[in-house]
């Protein structure tokens, strides 16, 4: 019961859970998976550190969530941006600017980071799975399903080596490559 004598909702700070998901990111993006724990992620959020057992079981499950609100962020995003595109020209460019580096170097690292986790733990894979079926799913809407995976492919694997490449590919021959599949 509340000083009045009314009964509260028994939740102090309703936000406190969605901001120990987002402190999880940051702390992810700045310390990879390893370098995450409870304790950096409380105070990322600033929360008591006894926040973290009263919201997640463990750390598998804050870094479960937190990947999953990430991964279902980055569909999300990339569908809206998808469904504007009016014809292939769209597409390939909207694909283009995508590998180039429409995207920051936080998210980058997070879709990496949860690309080995998945990769070690099983649990963990069924973020990536539901993540890249939604983007075959954007695809689809203007592809066949064969040339939707191989493009969803082509995106990943080209984002990694702009990314990490001493000389990343021009911009013309990221096009090129795209343009190759979506209209061989």
């Amino acid at each position: 019961m509340g000083a009045r004598g009314k009964r509260t909702s028994g939740q102090v700070d309703p936000g406190r859970r969605d901001r120990i998901i987002e402190a999880a990111l940051d702390v992810i993006a700045a310390q990879g998976v390893a370098g995450t724990s409870h304790r950096k992620v409380a105070a990322a959020a600033q929360v008591p550190l006894g926040s973290m057992t009263y919201y997640f079981t463990g750390m598998e499950q804050l870094l479960h969530d937190a990947f999953s609100r990430f991964a279902e962020r980055g569909a999300d995003a990339f569908d809206d941006r998808l469904s504007q595109a009016e014809d292939a020209a769209q597409v390939l460019d909207l694909v283009t600017r995508a590998i180039i580096g429409q995207t920051g170097h936080d998210d980058l690292v997070l879709t990496h980071e949860l690309s080995t986790l998945a990769a070690r733990d099983a649990t963990f894979r069924d973020i990536t799975e539901r993540w890249m079926a939604r983007t075959r799913a954007s695809f689809e809407r203007r592809l066949d399903p064969l040339t939707a995976r191989l493009l969803d492919a082509l995106m990943e694997g080209l984002s990694i080596h702009q990314a990490l490449d001493r000389e990343p590919a021009a911009v013309a021959d990221v096009r090129e490559g795209i343009r190759r599949i979506v209209q061989p």
